[in-house]
């Protein structure tokens, strides 16, 4: 008899356990601080620091899998080209240029979710807009006729991906941290003035992640 009670006891806790670990927060929702090191692939122009911030969305299909949606913002520095002559500039050229971008963009997440650390991995695809690429053509292009070998504003939209992932670290129930998020992030401008349309860039984010409401399986 005292055995069997003792199974019994048993047999319900680990019951409670397996339904425990069946639970899973069912929306996730994060600010964050970014970085991006963007890089257009230019002579004259290795790259561009751009800070900013932004938020996600994430609906989880499982405690495995989840739909994300993520929006960021960001801004440049003023940065000055003195351009020698060469075949996009045969007249050399020089301006300035400070601008935006901003992403918008969706895909899967697969997160694992031990306790205490929860490591992340996804690919996300979607759009990007700025304007730098037609600000400079006004700053550049316009003000001397015959400075640029081409007459047309580059466009301000382009495809966007990142492909990456990180930690979330659980505070409490609601409230994880997130150390550390890093991205390969490509953009698609189109980008008369070094003759290649991809930018291959590094993105890095830091912020908080809610979670509430919760999904069994």
């Amino acid at each position: 008899m005292h055995a069997s009670r003792l199974l019994s006891i048993g047999a319900v806790l680990l019951l409670g356990l397996v339904c425990s670990a069946q639970e899973f927060p069912k929306f996730e929702a994060g600010i964050d601080y970014t970085y991006a090191r963007y890089a257009p692939s230019s002579p004259y122009s290795k790259g561009h620091s751009l800070n900013g911030g932004g938020g996600s969305f994430m609906f989880n299909v499982n405690d495995a899998l989840g739909l994300k949606i993520d929006l960021q913002g960001y801004g440049s520095n003023l940065t000055t080209f003195n351009i020698g002559p060469n075949p996009t500039f045969p007249r050399g050229a020089l301006g300035s240029v400070q601008g935006n971008l901003f992403t918008y963009m969706f895909g899967p997440e697969v997160k694992y979710r031990p306790r205490g650390l929860n490591p992340y991995v996804h690919i996300l695809f979607g759009a990007a807009h700025s304007n730098v690429y037609g600000k400079a053509f006004r700053s550049i292009c316009q003000p001397v006729a015959g400075v640029c070998s081409f007459s047309k504003e580059p466009s301000g939209d382009a495809f966007a991906m990142a492909v990456g992932g990180g930690i979330d670290i659980p505070i409490n129930k609601t409230i994880s941290f997130r150390p550390g998020e890093l991205d390969y992030f490509l953009t698609r401008f189109e980008n008369p003035f070094t003759g290649s349309n991809n930018q291959n860039n590094f993105r890095y984010s830091a912020g908080i992640v809610f979670t509430f409401g919760e999904g069994h399986y």
